[in-house]
């Protein structure tokens, strides 16, 4: 295996020197410097910081680890981001699967970073504790002050969320060598990479639902833009064509979220007149010149020089040292808003009840799930139109299928449908049902891999594997073996809705919008899952027998009627402290509307079972079709060439009366 070439072509192989020694003098000046920088601003801030928020002081040495701790957090996360994408964008697996010793060095530094995230993690938590408790360190030395302080504390627990993923990752590397292992520990990384940053400015107070999905995408971008820079200066390696795409991308979608993020958490003088609008304003700049460098080597296609790699991994080290900064300080627009519990609890007021016209017209776009829904059905379109352009056949229903898919998911997501879904339960449990059992289906029917293997054009050879070669590989790696597996599937897709409502978890995840988006986004994949193994066309699954998918399909049925009929016969309301706490002044009961919200679970299922068996008793006849045609052209061979034998056998006797 070679890191650059999946054919194994004899060439010179890549330097890839340790990804922690930072050489260069001008690395390590600039990381100093950041560091200088931030522990300055930590010092010098400190009156305005807790002072504007009414904060008692903890002390200058609180003061300065807070955001010098956020940018080493920061940092150390973007860089295990960007050296695993770096690996599964690069690394190509050997036949038997495993990495070999050229990746292995790669690997290895993705262990050591992930050691030093992991540290900085378990710092910020006692750090985080003390600051957000007004108090020093020496004050939280036994153990109860400082379990106290911790769970008084929101982002210290976030802080207890990434130091269990950096773990996480941390020991998986040690003891993983196979290539797909990486993919699966993107999973704990971006977790780990968002947690805070959605328990920061983006949460609280008004519009809070549109400021958390913006984040989401915005710590992603950044992160992963960052972490590919400065990978690229430590190695020395030329970034790729498909690198550079990647990081163009991710300086667009950091450019428009942070530009959705400065609008709602920094408006109009304040964008200028405040410590937090002007490093948004530099950290926007810095981003904007290296995505407009990222797009000029593209077009011209000239590799990046050390110097110019150096130069954008040093401002993209900068930008993570101005995010920091704004992370530990409260953003201006609350600085004179007075909060309302409708601020606190959903980010916007609901005056008036549901109907029909207001599930319809009452919008509130969601940035991260609705435009992943328009940039899916575009390249849907993308590659249908790129497939009958090669004069190969793609089924105008597939497209259909899909679209409306994406249709119906931009709706749940962003429509009146989960503006109401966020503060009543009844309505929740709709939004629940449309994306685990009707959105998958449309979905699974659209075929996008089997699209994708054929719009997407073949690396050549002696080039680095591309899309094709990784989505290939992917849906044939163990780890999509084990995550499609019937029994898999059916346990993820019966006992999501019981693990969820029925264990204190869904009190948490209903008290935050990022509640809400893990919600979408788990209930959408375990019924892509699970409908993937019974009526999906693409590549990967492990096929049952149609029989065996009829009974699977006919065995999910009464565990979604007893979880519905559950939730009709409870005696208490779950999520019940929530929905006190937003009050709504026109719902009565939150008990008659969890009954409503039972009945529509109990009731949601019968439909998207019918669409199913529909669907699978056409992909049963058009095999049954296939197998009769291809046997009869098998029997139509045979008897022909039973006669050929026969006639050429009177020829031969025939001859031989001749003689």
């Amino acid at each position: 295996m070679q890191t650059d070439e999946p054919t194994g072509t004899a060439t010179s192989p890549v330097r890839i020197p340790s990804l922690i020694s930072l050489r260069t003098t001008l690395m390590v000046a600039g990381l100093l410097g950041n560091v200088v920088a931030i522990a300055a601003y930590g010092l010098f801030s400190r009156a305005d910081r807790y002072g504007a928020v009414g904060n008692p002081d903890p002390g200058s040495f609180i003061g300065v680890a807070e955001p010098v701790g956020y940018f080493g957090a920061l940092l150390s996360s973007a860089l295990c981001l960007g050296t695993l994408i770096y690996f599964v964008m690069t690394v190509w697996p050997q036949a038997d699967g495993l990495i070999d010793a050229q990746a292995f060095r790669i690997h290895l530094a993705e262990e050591r970073v992930s050691i030093g995230w992991l540290a900085f993690a378990l710092a910020m938590v006692v750090v985080q504790a003390a600051n957000d408790s007004g108090v020093t360190l020496a004050e939280l030395r036994t153990g109860a002050k400082l379990s106290n302080a911790i769970a008084a504390s929101e982002t210290s627990r976030a802080w207890i969320v990434v130091a269990i993923c950096a773990l996480l990752v941390t020991l998986t590397l040690r003891v993983i060598i196979r290539c797909s292992d990486h993919f699966v520990l993107l999973i704990p990384t971006v977790i780990g990479v968002i947690a805070t940053a959605v328990t920061g400015n983006a949460e609280q107070g008004p519009d809070h639902d549109y400021a958390t999905s913006a984040v989401i995408a915005f710590a992603l971008a950044v992160a992963a833009l960052s972490g590919l820079k400065i990978t690229a200066a430590m190695t020395g390696v030329t970034p790729s064509r498909a690198v550079l795409i990647v990081q163009v991308l991710c300086g667009v979608l950091a450019l428009a979220y942070g530009a959705e993020l400065a609008y709602l958490l920094s408006p109009g003088a304040a964008m200028t007149g405040s410590d937090f609008g002007r490093l948004g304003l530099v950290a926007g700049v810095l981003v904007t010149l290296v995505c407009l460098s990222d797009c000029w080597a593209l077009i011209v296609g000239r590799p990046y020089s050390d110097h110019q790699t150096r130069l954008t991994a040093l401002a993209m080290m900068a930008v993570t040292a101005a995010t920091a900064a704004m992370s530990v300080q409260t953003a201006p627009r609350f600085l004179t808003h007075r909060f309302t519990a409708w601020d606190v609890f959903l980010g916007y007021e609901l005056p008036q009840p549901p109907n029909i016209v207001r599930f319809l017209t009452v919008w509130r776009f969601d940035s991260l799930v609705g435009t992943a829904a328009i940039a899916l059905g575009i390249g849907y379109i993308a590659g249908f139109v790129r497939v009958r352009r090669a004069g190969n056949a793609w089924p105008v229903g597939r497209l259909v299928a899909w679209l409306t898919g994406c249709i119906a998911l931009i709706f749940t997501s962003s429509s009146g449908v989960r503006t109401y879904g966020s503060a009543m339960f009844s309505v929740h449990m709709a939004e629940h049902m449309t994306l685990n059992m009707f959105i998958p289906i449309l979905l699974v029917l659209g075929g996008p891999v089997t699209l994708a293997l054929r719009a997407l054009s073949a690396a050549g050879d002696g080039q680095q594997p591309g899309p094709r070669e990784w989505l290939a590989w992917l849906m044939h790696s163990s780890v999509t073996a084990f995550l499609s597996h019937p029994i898999t599937t059916f346990i993820g897709f019966v006992g999501s809705p019981y693990i969820v409502y029925f264990t204190p978890l869904f009190n948490t995840l209903v008290r935050y919008h990022w509640g809400h988006e893990f919600m979408t986004i788990h209930f959408l994949l375990v019924g892509y899952l699970f409908y993937w193994a019974i009526i999906g066309i693409d590549p990967g699954p492990r096929r049952l027998p149609y029989l065996a998918r009829i009974g699977l399909l006919f065995a999910m049925m009464p565990f979604h009627a007893f979880f519905g009929i559950a939730l009709m016969t409870m005696t208490s309301a779950i999520g019940a402290e929530f929905y006190r706490s937003v009050n709504l002044p026109w719902l009565t009961s939150i008990d008659a509307d969890q009954h409503i919200g039972g009945a529509i679970a109990w009731g949601a299922t019968e439909l998207p079972v019918v669409i199913v068996i529909v669907a699978l008793m056409a992909q049963w006849a058009r095999q049954d079709h296939r197998v009769a045609v291809r046997e009869d052209r098998h029997a139509d061979n045979s008897y022909a060439d039973d006669d050929l034998d026969a006639y050429n056998a009177m020829l031969r006797e025939l001859s031989r009366m001749r003689r």
